[in-house]
């Protein structure tokens, strides 16, 4: 799965404060990822986050032209 730095994931489960989307901030064998509800940070091992996005939001970098 290719998650980077700066996307956006949409999780298959709340986090207890009620928001679903989290920024990722760190990718690697861990993610670090900040919850866009509470701001809350975690650290989770790469297999156990992959398997509970349900979305991936990408911002396509915008070009002058």
């Amino acid at each position: 799965m290719d998650v980077r730095v700066g996307d956006l994931l949409e999780m298959k489960k709340a986090h207890p404060c009620g928001e679903r989307r989290w920024l990722v901030l760190r990718a690697g064998m861990d993610f670090k990822l900040r919850c866009l509800g509470c701001g809350h940070e975690v650290m989770l091992p790469r297999h156990r986050c992959e398997k509970n996005i349900k979305k991936i939001v990408r911002e396509e970098s915008k070009d002058g032209a």
